[in-house]
């Protein structure tokens, strides 16, 4: 994947912060960047993929195994004997 430089501004103790991160991972502040930006396109977008499935869940309905068809009226179902 090609990379492209971009200038970002970070109050100084986070970048200081970020740097010190950094170093105890073993990578630069760049690469940190880069990794946790991708993360979180990721679970975004996977999010947004569940939340579309979800919603066409709902616009299909369940099937409670009646096919669609109600085989009582609700005076059936509330007769008391």
């Amino acid at each position: 994947m090609e990379t492209r430089n971009i200038t970002l501004s970070l109050p100084e103790e986070t970048l200081r912060e970020a740097k010190v991160l950094a170093a105890r991972r073993g990578t630069s502040v760049s690469r940190l960047l880069a990794e946790t930006l991708s993360e979180l396109l990721a679970r975004e977008s996977g999010y947004a993929a569940a939340r579309e499935r979800a919603l066409a869940g709902l616009d299909r309905g369940l099937d409670l195994g009646t096919g669609g068809e109600v085989g009582w009226s609700r005076d059936e179902l509330h007769e008391r004997g």
